[in-house]
């Protein structure tokens, strides 16, 4: 009860400065990540094209779908500026590099559905991928987009491959072809299951015309954003706004929205202000809305709020191969701990609930038995107790002249994380725990985290459609936080070949059976805290129709949209 009382106190406090839900974007997790085919071969069907029609000729006499009179003009609003867009690189905003560029294939809610290859054929080893390209398709400045555009982009791309091999392919990558102007070939050293689904998202492995390219390469920038997608970039300031509109070209259904300006509002509260004086239509993503915003427009007739299913997890990850942490039994009692229910609520409002697992079930592969870590502060004294630490004279715990103190790094620009180590430190407190927390900017604590230097680090996890496989594919070497975190685990070498042998498993029984056991020792031996499911969310007015989420996190689904 007091830990409730707390929470809703919190939240009174909090209201205009903590963010709710985040944004990583997709619906459910569906089958995009976990239910590809590669242990066989699998041919798509030709006509079942992006939208669910055929190209642009099949919707002669609809235009763009709109009634007479209806508005064809949205006004979307992002946080920062749309930066630099070369969709090769990682710099630009990933909504905007949805909108100009499209990949070969497309993850859906039901799996993998054609895009720029119209169908495909797997070897019966899982190592040779022959795409069939469409015929007809052309990027907006009216180049060709043939195999030999495809294969193209894949040079420039793997000429920058040690910006990439955080994608597990491009480690198993043999060669690339192009027999014909229909065919396109990937060779693989091995067989790769998550192969379809690296290959459709948001990047790096998106198609932009070979004439904008830098001597046929990308690595060091673009001279234009030309793509394939069904908008082009026609207008934009920098740090102030953006404008797209309706690809006259595409090959496939043409948006109802014909022309979408994107304003840069950085601040939260403005945002939704703006949105009240109708200065802009749509506010879509995880950092762009507070817990507030979206519980004071739920029952309003004038705005609608939508919801995704949980889309990556929110973490504290432990180094257990530091100081105090290094005993399981006190990572253990750390779980016992954190009450998630009073984070979720008195932060998120309940908008983000509490987090059981390291990745939620509805995550490919991840609904497996796993006895959650209950909140129960009694059992975690008693854990403390039995391993030996003891309560000192000055209210710390201690264990052969050791106090116990650890230190929790958070990013310094996120109020959320804040608030969350401020909680923690004092309830952490109350057991005898000594919890230090240290807030650096971005960078700063990205670098130290990816080094290991810490103790207790926030994390969100790689989030759908990354979600399970790149996710415990990075743990295995120093991208993130992980690889350090786990270096004082006994089966920390077990773990890591057990992960290898998922990426390469062309058998779904065995497959499940690894994951099982990788993220069953994860949980038992306590490297992450999980905290809250983050989900996706948006605010719009009433007569914008068609808003909702897509597997791919970080898209926003205009095509989908429409004004009534």
């Amino acid at each position: 009860m007091k830990k409730r009382i707390w929470s809703l106190c919190l939240a009174g406090v909090l209201a205009a400065s903590v963010a709710g839900c985040s944004a990583s974007g997709s619906g459910t997790a569906g089958k995009s990540a976990g239910d590809d085919k590669a242990e066989s071969s699998v041919t798509a069907p030709a006509g079942d094209d992006k939208e669910g029609s055929g190209t642009r000729a099949d919707e002669e006499g609809s235009g763009a779908g709109n009634e007479m009179g209806a508005r064809d003009e949205l006004v979307f609003v992002n946080y920062r500026d749309i930066r630099d867009l070369n969709p090769h690189l990682y710099a630009g905003e990933m909504y905007a590099q949805e909108m100009l560029y499209e990949t070969l294939v497309n993850i859906t809610e039901d799996g993998y559905e054609p895009c720029l290859a119209e169908s495909w054929e797997i070897s019966g080893d899982g190592r040779i991928y022959t795409f069939k390209i469409r015929q007809g398709v052309t990027f907006s400045d009216g180049q060709v987009c043939d195999a030999n555009a495809i294969k193209a982009n894949f040079d420039a791309i793997i000429e920058n491959k040690d910006r990439h091999t955080w994608l597990e392919m491009m480690n198993l990558l043999v060669d690339v072809s192009a027999p014909d102007d229909e065919t396109f070939v990937i060779e693989l050293s091995q067989p790769y299951y998550p192969m379809l689904t690296e290959l459709g998202v948001t990047r790096p492995f998106a198609m932009i015309s070979p004439n904008a390219m830098k001597e046929g390469s990308t690595k060091d920038g673009v001279d234009a954003y030309i793509g394939t997608g069904p908008y082009v970039l026609t207008d934009f300031v920098t740090d102030e706004y953006a404008v797209f509109e309706a690809n006259e070209n595409y090959w496939g259904r043409q948006p109802r929205i014909r022309k979408i300006t994107v304003k840069v509002i950085p601040d939260n509260q403005t945002r939704v202000l703006a949105l009240e004086k109708g200065e802009i239509d749509l506010i879509f993503g995880k950092n762009m809305i507070d817990a507030d915003a979206v519980n004071k427009y739920l029952d309003s007739e004038e705005f609608q709020v939508a919801l995704s299913d949980p889309t990556s997890t929110r973490q504290i990850v432990l180094n257990t191969a530091n100081g105090v942490l290094r005993d399981k039994a006190v990572r253990q009692a750390l779980q016992h701990a954190t009450n998630r229910q009073a984070i979720s609520d008195g932060v998120f409002y309940g908008l983000e609930k509490p987090a059981d697992t390291l990745f939620a079930s509805t995550v490919p592969y991840c609904d497996i038995d796993l006895k959650p870590y209950g909140y129960d502060t009694a059992l975690a004294e008693s854990m403390l107790e039995e391993a030996g630490w003891t309560m000192g004279s000055g209210g710390l715990r201690e264990k052969d002249g050791q106090t116990m103190a650890m230190s929790l790094l958070y990013n310094s620009d996120s109020v959320t994380e804040k608030t969350i180590a401020e909680y923690l430190q004092s309830e952490y407190g109350k057991l005898g725990i000594k919890l230090d927390i240290k807030g650096e900017e971005e960078q700063s604590y990205r670098d130290n985290m990816k080094a290991g230097n810490f103790d207790m680090v926030f994390n969100i996890c790689w989030g759908t459609p990354y979600d399970p496989q790149s996710s415990l594919a990075a743990m295995r070497q120093p991208v993130y936080g992980d690889y350090a975190a786990q270096l004082g685990l006994e089966d920390k070498k077990e773990i890591d070949q057990a992960i290898t042998n998922i990426l390469v498993s062309t058998d779904e029984a065995k497959r499940q059976e690894l994951y099982t056991f990788v993220l069953t020792r994860l949980h038992e031996d306590a490297v992450y805290i999980p905290l809250t499911y983050e989900c996706n969310k948006a605010i719009s007015t009433s007569a914008l129709k068609g808003v909702g989420f897509t597997q791919t996190q970080y898209e926003v689904p205009f095509t989908s949209m429409y004004f009534e």
